[in-house]
């Protein structure tokens, strides 16, 4: 009976971790590094990202997810690189990765490049047995959770323009399995697919509007589409809104502070009946962004 209680609770964690899979961002259309290595160098400079993510607020063991990276173009070459960071909690389980990207770019005509990118990744999984309060607290096949390192790598395409892009990734290859008991496996990292793409479309001389999506794909979860559209204000101040499919209606505000410096927030309200029992998502980033006197742009990119 024990062991069936200390289960139970775990599968209802691992229940959570499995529908959700990776990292949920609401802001994605900033954050495209995290799920497509291609995108490392892309807006040829230097750009530090960070965000910090509060899900379910009101919620215990709800997830908070930390996020940064930085990618560069190489000068002279066709070639990208990119590191990132990703601390992820969810109820008493906490996981890192840390990631190295590296792209290649190439012309395809006067106005698309299309980049390749692979993602490594290192992935450390912890679990904070004291928090699910099993009964036999030594219990060895817990305990092995705890440092628990997995390795893996992942690939994608991205297809680009000053106005659009489209890009097909899956960040990792490889099916992760914690807590292998008797054959079956209570924890399954599943490999996730991603198809992200937007336009920016000219509205006004000072109002340019850009929608965009993100598809998910994991084997045994329902498939999961997030549609956005983002208004742009004198170069300066954007508005948005975002659906995520059966899941939550997302508002979304940013400001160019200076040409290097963006500040966004996002805040996300349930549409499902989990939102009786939180009080939505907030999400804040920051992007820093290196120029130099021969990659300066008269206009900040919208993507």
């Amino acid at each position: 009976m024990k062991k069936i209680i200390i289960l139970s609770v775990w599968i209802l964690v691992a229940a959570d971790a499995f529908a959700q899979q990776d990292a949920q961002y609401t802001q994605y259309m900033y954050n495209t590094v995290n799920v497509n290595p291609a995108y490392a160098g892309t807006r040829g400079v230097l750009s530090v990202f960070g965000l910090h993510r509060t899900q379910w607020v009101g919620l215990d063991g709800a997830p908070v997810t930390n996020a940064v990276s930085i990618s560069t173009p190489i000068e002279g070459t066709n070639l990208g690189i990119g590191l990132s960071f990703v601390n992820d909690r969810i109820g008493p389980t906490d996981e890192n990765a840390i990631s190295t990207d590296i792209s290649y770019t190439v012309r395809t005509s006067e106005t698309f490049k299309l980049s390749f990118g692979i993602k490594a990744t290192a992935n450390l999984f912890n679990l904070d047995v004291s928090k699910l309060n099993p009964a036999d607290q030594g219990d060895p096949r817990f305990q092995d959770l705890n440092n628990n390192f997995t390795p893996n790598i992942g690939a994608g395409v991205y297809l680009h323009s000053d106005r659009m892009y489209v890009g097909l990734s899956v960040p990792s290859f490889f099916e992760t399995h914690r807590y292998d008991d008797n054959s079956v496996s209570i924890n399954k990292e599943r490999m996730n697919a991603y198809l992200i793409g937007g336009y920016v479309f000219d509205l006004t001389p000072s109002v340019k509007f850009k929608p965009a999506f993100l598809v998910k794909a994991v084997e045994g979860a329902p498939l999961q589409a997030d549609l956005s559209g983002n208004f742009l204000f004198n170069e300066k101040f954007t508005l948005g809104l975002a659906w995520r499919w059966d899941a939550a209606a997302s508002a979304m505000a940013g400001f160019q502070i200076t040409d290097g410096l963006l500040i966004g927030y996002g805040y996300d309200m349930e549409t499902t009946k989990l939102s009786n029992y939180n009080s939505g998502s907030h999400e804040v980033f920051l992007r820093f962004e290196l120029f130099s006197k021969y990659s300066r742009v008269t206009s900040p990119r919208f993507f």
